[in-house]
């Protein structure tokens, strides 16, 4: 008699918006069902999330087992968790993701698991990277984009423009680090060593010490002709002095809305701010509002305090950068959205499921 087949373990994969994940999953097949989503239906930071869960996305997801999540795209609050009965295993990228409640997943016995990055743990292909990473490559071109005016000069020119505005030069200009961590300094010592920028710091808890051992670790000098290479100042003179203001602060119940209204007032005519890290950092009203009015020369914002972005969105507007108004460079959270590190995250997110079928121990628990 033959064996009676087992049943297909349901795998869900979760904003797919590239359509780029599902080769790296094939090789688990007959084993698991797997159903791709490109759409997201809850959106990261959406409102809803702190009162309700749409129902429609409790139907999408009930079915499923196993669910491959992007980070910080598809929330997964406790009222979430809860009504998914069948979900076992949350798979996720990066080796944080603070859009999971991981304290309700671990009481409903759901495992989750990040993945940093790397590839496959068995891959002997993987080669070393060396550089600036994804997120501060994508930094300063946004920094550069907004500078040179390179999306409106590109758009001058084909539609039948040429010369028709001024490029802001950086160099001997002041960069206001809103954090100087591993990002923050990351981008510090490109816009120093390559632009010739003079670097001024802040946190709430960033000491000159502090400042002048991430310059050492960074590979400059503590000081140079000028004085301090990292400069720690009051968070009034950062906004101030800044030309460019350039957020790079992890997100919290602590620092959410650390850039208020009265912060963005004390930014003079001339500077420009930059936001890749997260946009609930931001009290979004008042620069939507400062941008409108044009007190300042322009803005380059990757992150937004509702992702994807509304349709009606005020951001999505085709004016900015016309009769007063600040010149805006808009990307869709696309810091970390590399070829390469997306292909890993997955390679690695298929090889947890691997082991987790097998029994095997788990890689990378979060928890």
């Amino acid at each position: 008699m033959p064996p009676i087949p087992q049943t297909p373990i349901k795998l869900a994969i979760l904003d797919d918006y590239q359509n780029i994940a599902s080769p790296h999953f094939e090789n688990l097949k007959p084993n698991f069902s797997i159903t791709v989503f490109r759409d997201t239906l809850l959106p990261y930071n959406h409102p809803s999330t702190l009162h309700d869960v749409k129902q429609e996305i409790i139907e999408r997801l009930k079915p499923f087992t196993v669910i491959s999540s992007m980070r910080e795209r598809t929330p997964f609050p406790r009222d979430l968790l809860k009504q998914l009965p069948n979900l076992k295993l949350l798979l996720t990228t990066g080796l944080r993701n603070a859009a999971i409640d991981m304290v309700a997943a671990k009481e409903l016995g759901i495992h989750v698991t990040g993945a940093p990055g790397k590839g496959r743990s068995t891959s002997t292909t993987a080669k070393k990277k060396r550089g600036p990473d994804s997120t501060t490559q994508h930094c300063v071109a946004l920094i550069l984009g907004i500078a040179r005016g390179l999306a409106s000069d590109d758009k001058e020119v084909k539609t039948g423009g040429w010369e028709t505005d001024l490029a802001t030069g950086l160099s001997g200009k002041y960069f206001s680090a809103l954090g100087l961590g591993r990002l923050g300094g990351n981008v510090a010592k490109i816009m120093y060593q390559s632009f010739g920028m003079r670097i001024l710091a802040w946190s709430s808890s960033l000491t000159q010490e502090a400042a002048d051992e991430k310059a050492k670790a960074l590979g400059l000098p503590v000081e140079d002709e000028d004085g301090k290479v990292f400069t720690v100042v009051s968070k009034e003179e950062l906004f101030k002095q800044a030309d460019v203001l350039s957020v790079h602060y992890v997100l919290s119940d602590r620092s959410r809305g650390i850039v208020g209204v009265e912060d963005l007032a004390l930014l003079k005519p001339s500077a420009l701010f930059v936001n890749t890290s997260r946009g609930p950092l931001v009290d979004e009203a008042p620069l939507i509002e400062v941008l409108e009015k044009g007190k300042i020369r322009g803005a380059a914002i990757d992150v937004f305090e509702i992702e994807p972005l509304p349709k009606e969105s005020k951001w999505r507007s085709e004016a900015w950068g016309t009769e007063g108004r600040s010149k805006v460079l808009l990307s869709p959270h696309m810091g970390y959205v590399e070829e390469d590190a997306m292909g890993q995250w997955y390679e690695e997110q298929a090889e947890i499921l691997e082991s987790w079928h097998k029994g095997e121990e788990l890689l990378h628990v979060l928890a």
